[in-house]
């Protein structure tokens, strides 16, 4: 008897287990919808299960190894074999990514499968250049290419999300910060963060694409005085005209998620704020993806004064649209009780949970878990030779030209005496930037090992002065150099004995990104110093920058013939330098940031408004300036030399007056007048002279990248519509308002044929 009882019970207990099992699997018919395979998923799901969703942690233990028995680590592995946790970041490489997704696809009770994200920011192992240095070139494809190499790289090693594209606006160079993004202009910014999506997520999520995240939102380009982590406060007419576009961009670009920034935007902190998380970004555009937090950030509302403690902090974000909790974790120990306390609508998780979901069925992780897990495609595709090519090719269309008095440039190929001064010059390390986590130390070509390629020439090599006493790091500040000039003289021998200096000067790779701000804008340590001793003994100097920020260098602008701005480029930096240096290939790059004259400048940007005085009409005093230095930038924004020159003629719009709606053509004639072929980028500003909010005194509104080869003309053509024309007002309604509208076409936001139209 007792043995059918056992039976009888183990025959009940599989029909329970085998009804709950199939009912569990229903989302995985692939043939269904993806909501409706999101709601079959969510009815099976606890509450906890879904709160679970919503927490990211941060892999700080070898997943490959033992199990951790103790601490942070051991809360972590439980929660993920809980079906508590939606997120890894930084689990990288396709073993260590596979062993966590098993736990979580094949040891939880609904198997949800894992997203595993990573600071993918201008390359994973082979590196392109900072994306600031990728914005000058401005091309559009290029930028593109840039993120699919990164993204194939990336996806090659297990990841899936990347925590990319920036797509800050930023004016103020002291903010380490800037070279993660695309510059000053809201236009370029927009172009560059479509173009950046565009790459990272592919045209399908296969298993080349990795989803691709928009931040900070918002205004974190706008940091009171450029200090990391401070406050903003602006107008809605600066949010709406200048900070928002480039996200909305991303948004009708299809990217999938968004993070939310760590400063306050006028009193609360975006993190916990409902007007641009739940009413813009979710409500007006329609955002259908989900929202992660920067580091702890939902946590750190405590610390800026808007949340009581970590129960009220997980509250204010959730309610405000934040969907998963990066580090704070705050979401997993607190939600679930705010719920049940009813303090929280659950409506809010579920709508949470079904925007991560859906960007997890998109990718095609529930119907296959490990599509990343390819160990053949990590060897094959870590830092391939096509890679390699790419981003040379990227390196290489991002340096600017900003001075080439007596055609210095390009060096001659052979029988000449070159001395190569700075320590930056033979560094494998510096050139690869910051936010290059997974790239391996030193595996930058140095500018040395790049112009030693070119062996018809003398080539010398002094250091003459380190840049910073302490090694390299991402997590420590840089300690400069200040009192050691014992290279000095070495460096002035070799510079005496040479027909041309190559000088490398700027700042170490981790001088910019997070975490560094900076209150003084000149060569770092005693570069400067070193600079002008070189030109007393030979003036016939290139100086090649390498720097993540705009820089001042007015007495470099006022004595040195030759300035190249190779920011930092990445892998291929001293194969990209030397091919430009030596003309195989032509410059073309313009400024995304104007460069201010001095650091009392900042912030310093051409899209200005004009003031109620803006020129000394009255010869006095009185009115908008400084006393001790012009206003104007030392080199504007879209500022860029060639070896080549280029003449503008016949500007021409079709006609003088246009109704609203219609389509406003504009033409220019550019030429190659010089002597060598290359690229132009043409550009297209407007200025609104009168209108209900005033406008800036020049806002670019179209570019087109173009190649001519000596002796070519081409008619460029630019369409204006009233999306160019139209601006925000302070309650975010978009206005097209008619009047007279001039244009300017040409060659950096400063100088350029102009014309006018009315708008009826």
């Amino acid at each position: 008897m007792m043995k059918k009882q056992i039976k009888r019970y183990a025959f009940l207990v599989l029909i329970v287990y085998g009804n709950s099992y199939a009912q569990t699997k229903k989302h995985m018919d692939a043939n269904k919808p993806i909501e409706d395979r999101i709601t079959l998923l969510m009815k099976e799901m606890t509450l906890e299960e879904k709160v679970g969703q919503m927490n990211q942690y941060n892999g700080s233990w070898d997943v490959t190894g033992p199990k951790p028995e103790s601490g942070s680590n051991e809360e972590k592995y439980n929660n993920i074999k809980k079906g508590w946790v939606g997120s890894m970041l930084t689990v990288r490489g396709v073993k260590e990514v596979r062993a966590v997704q098993k736990i979580a696809v094949e040891e939880t009770r609904l198997g949800i499968p894992l997203l595993f994200g990573f600071d993918v920011i201008h390359g994973y192992k082979t590196l392109s250049p900072i994306p600031l240095a990728e914005s000058a070139s401005w091309d559009l494809e290029a930028i593109k290419n840039s993120a699919r190499v990164a993204a194939l790289e990336a996806s090659a090693s297990g990841l899936n999300w990347t925590f990319a594209p920036n797509v800050d606006v930023a004016n103020d160079a002291r903010w380490g910060r800037v070279m993660e993004g695309a510059g000053e202009d809201p236009y370029l910014g927009s172009k560059i963060a479509t173009a950046r999506v565009k790459g990272f997520q592919g045209e399908k999520f296969d298993n080349n694409s990795i989803i691709a995240c928009a931040k900070h939102f918002a205004a974190y380009g706008f940091v009171e005085a450029g200090r990391e982590y401070n406050s903003v406060d602006m107008s809605n007419s600066k949010l709406y005209n200048t900070v928002l576009p480039p996200f909305k961009a991303t948004v009708d670009a299809g990217i999938r998620t968004f993070m939310n920034s760590f400063n306050t935007l006028n009193g609360v902190p975006a993190t916990g704020n409902v007007f641009l998380q739940r009413d813009i970004l979710k409500g007006a555009w329609g955002f259908k993806g989900f929202v992660v937090s920067d580091w702890a950030s939902i946590g750190e509302m405590i610390t800026h004064g808007y949340a009581a403690n970590a129960a009220d902090a997980a509250k204010k974000a959730a309610i405000a649209g934040s969907d998963m909790d990066m580090e704070s974790n705050v979401y997993v120990t607190e939600l679930a009780k705010l719920v049940k306390n009813g303090l929280v609508k659950e409506s809010v998780i579920d709508d949470a949970v079904r925007r991560i979901l859906r960007v997890k069925f998109e990718l095609g992780l529930f119907d296959n878990p490990y599509k990343y897990c390819d160990e053949d495609r990590e060897k094959a595709n870590i830092g391939s030779k096509s890679n390699n090519d790419g981003v040379l090719d990227m390196a290489k269309k991002s340096i600017v030209l900003l001075k080439n008095d007596k055609n210095l440039l390009p060096l001659k190929k052979s029988g000449a005496k070159i001395a190569l001064i700075g320590a930056l010059a033979n560094d494998k390390n510096s050139p690869l930037g910051s936010w290059r986590i997974a790239a391996d130390d030193n595996t930058a070509v140095s500018v040395l090992e790049g112009m030693q390629q070119y062996k018809d020439n003398s080539l010398v090599y002094e250091k003459g002065t380190d840049v910073a006493v302490n090694k390299q790091s991402f997590l420590d500040e840089v300690k400069l150099n200040t009192t050691d000039f014992s290279g000095f003289e070495a460096a002035k021998t070799a510079a005496k004995n040479a027909d041309v200096v190559v000088i490398v000067l700027g700042e170490i790779g981790f001088q910019s990104g997070e975490g560094r701000s900076r209150t003084e804008l000149g060569l770092p340590g005693n570069q400067q110093q070193l600079l002008e001793e070189v030109y007393k003994v030979n003036p016939n100097i290139v100086l090649v920058l390498n720097n993540g920020r705009p820089l001042s260098i007015p007495w470099a602008a006022e004595h040195i013939p030759a300035i190249v701005e190779a920011w930092h480029l990445g892998t291929q930096t001293g194969n990209a330098v030397a091919q430009v240096l030596y003309g195989d290939y032509n410059p073309s790059g313009k400024l995304p940031m104007s460069f201010p004259r001095n650091v009392g400048q900042c912030p310093i940007y051409y899209n200005l408004y004009n003031t109620g005085r803006p020129t000394d009409k009255d010869q006095n005093v009185f009115w908008s300036h400084y006393s001790d230095v012009e206003k104007t930038p030392l080199y504007p924004f879209g500022y860029g030399l060639s070896y080549t020159s280029f003449a503008y003629k016949n500007l021409k719009i079709a006609k003088p007056s246009f109704q609203k709606g219609e389509k406003i053509e504009v033409s220019v004639d550019v030429t190659n007048t010089g002597n060598f072929d290359g690229k132009e980028v043409v550009q297209l500003y407007i200025n609104d002279p009168v209108a209900s909010i005033v406008r800036p005194v020049k806002e670019l509104k179209g570019f087109e990248l173009i190649e001519l080869k000596k002796g070519e003309t081409k008619t460029i053509h630019f369409t204006l519509t009233d999306k160019e024309l139209g601006f925000y007002d302070n309650d975010g309604k978009f206005l097209v308002e008619p009047g007279l509208f001039n244009v300017m076409v040409g060659w950096n936001s400063n100088e350029g044929l102009t014309t006018k139209f009315e708008l009826k």
